[in-house]
C-alpha cells in the first residue's frame, strides 16, 4: 500500500493545477479554517467537492507523511507564488490570514490573464485571416498580375518588385513570430538552469515587463516582511527565512545577499539601495522607521498601495493592446494595397 501511494505521489509532480481550480481549493480551505477547523479537518471538508476530492486526498497524504504544508501544494501543482505564502505560514503561524492575502493576489492574477484573452483574441483571429491572405496573396494574385502587365516593361518590373517587398514583409512576419515562440519555449524550459543574477539582468533588458517586475517584487518583498516582522523576529532572522524559500527566486536571491551584507556590520538601507528591482519608496520606508511596529505598519499600508498601482498600469496597458495592433494591421493592409495599385497606376500613364 505504501509503495503504491509513493507511486502516486511521484506521478502527481508531473501534473498542474488549473488556476481555476487553485483558486476554488484555497477558497474552501480557508472557509473551513476560518469555521475552526484543523488543517487535516479542513482537506476532509474539500474531499466533498468531486472535481477537488484527489488533488485535496494527495496533500493529506503528503502532510501526514511530514512534507511542509508549502511542499505539498507545490508537488501537486499549485502556483509557486502561493506556496510562498504558505512557506510564511510555517513561520508567522497563521495560515488563515496568508491564504487571505495570497487569495487575494492569485483572483487578480487570474483576473488579468482572462482579461488579456479576451482582449488578444480578435487581434489574434484578425493576425490570421491577414497571414492567410497575405499568403494567398503573394503565391496567386501577383503572379497573376506579372503576366497581365508583361506588355508594359516598367509596370510589369513594378509588379515584380511589389513581388519582393510582400514576400520580404511575409517572411520577416513568420521569422519574427517563429524567434518569438521559440524564445518562449526556451525560456520555459532553460531558465531555472541560468543563474539568477544573469536572470536578473535580462528581465532588466526587456522593455515595460522590467516596471511590472520591479513593482511585483516590491510587493512581494513588502508582503513577506510586514507578515513575518507580526511575529517579533529580527530584520536579519527574517531575511534568513526568506533567503531559505526556493518559490520566489528573485526574493530568496536578495535575502540571501542582505544577511551576508548585514553580517558584515552594514546598514539595511545600504544593502537595499543597489538591488535594481525594489522601488525607491521601499528604501525611504525602511529609512524613516526606527522600531518594528511602524515598520511592520507602512509596508503593509505600501503593499497595499503597490496592489492598487499595479492593477491601474495592468489595466491602463490593455486598453492600448487592440487600438496599437489595430493601426499596426491597417498600415499593413494600406502599405500592400498601394504596392498593388502602383503598377497599375504606371499602366494607365503609358495608356
Amino acid at each position: 500500500m505504501d509503495l503504491l501511494r509513493r507511486k502516486h505521489l511521484r506521478s502527481i509532480r508531473k501534473k498542474s493545477l488549473k488556476s481555476d481550480l487553485q483558486l476554488r481549493f484555497l477558497h474552501r480551505l480557508a472557509r473551513s479554517l476560518n469555521n475552526g477547523y484543523s488543517l487535516l479537518r479542513a482537506l476532509e471538508t474539500i474531499k466533498w467537492d468531486p472535481s477537488l476530492e484527489e488533488t485535496a486526498d494527495q496533500v493529506i497524504i503528503m502532510l501526514r507523511n511530514g512534507d511542509p504544508i508549502d511542499h505539498a501544494f507545490q508537488k501537486v501543482g499549485f502556483h509557486s507564488t502561493i506556496c510562498s505564502y504558505l512557506f510564511l505560514s510555517r513561520s508567522n503561524g497563521d495560515l488563515p490570514s496568508n491564504l487571505a492575502n495570497c487569495m487575494d493576489m492569485y483572483e487578480k492574477r487570474i483576473g488579468y490573464v482572462k482579461k488579456f484573452e479576451q482582449i488578444i483574441r480578435y487581434p489574434l483571429i484578425l493576425l490570421i485571416i491577414f497571414t492567410l491572405l497575405v499568403f494567398f496573396l503573394n503565391r496567386s494574385i501577383l503572379p497573376t498580375f506579372i503576366d497581365l502587365f508583361q506588355s508594359s516593361p516598367q509596370a510589369s518590373s513594378s509588379i515584380e518588385f511589389s513581388l519582393y517587398i510582400i514576400e520580404f514583409m511575409s517572411n520577416l512576419i513568420s521569422i519574427a513570430i517563429l524567434i518569438l515562440v521559440g524564445l518562449l519555449l526556451f525560456w520555459r524550459r532553460k531558465k531555472h538552469s541560468i543563474p539568477i543574477e544573469k536572470r536578473i539582468r535580462i528581465y532588466q533588458a526587456i522593455p515595460f515587463y522590467k516596471y511590472y517586475l520591479k513593482m511585483q517584487t516590491s510587493f512581494l518583498f513588502a508582503t513577506h516582511l510586514s507578515s513575518l516582522l507580526s511575529t517579533g523576529m529580527s530584520i536579519k532572522d527574517i531575511f534568513t527565512i526568506l533567503s531559505q524559500q526556493q518559490k520566489l527566486p528573485i526574493i530568496s536571491f536578495y535575502a540571501k545577499n542582505i544577511v551576508l551584507e548585514l553580517s558584515k556590520g552594514s546598514q539595511i538601507i545600504q544593502v537595499l539601495t543597489p538591488l535594481p528591482l525594489l522601488e525607491k519608496q521601499l528604501i525611504i520606508i525602511f529609512q524613516k522607521n526606527t522600531d518594528a511596529y511602524s515598520l511592520e505598519k507602512d509596508l503593509s499600508i505600501y503593499a497595499q498601495l503597490l496592489t492598487e498601482e499595479i492593477h491601474r498600469k495592468i489595466m491602463k496597458m490593455f486598453t492600448y493592446i487592440q487600438p496599437v495592433f489595430y493601426v499596426i494591421l491597417a498600415i499593413f493592409i494600406i502599405f500592400i494595397y498601394l504596392t498593388l495599385m502602383w503598377p497599375m497606376f504606371q499602366l494607365i500613364d503609358t495608356i
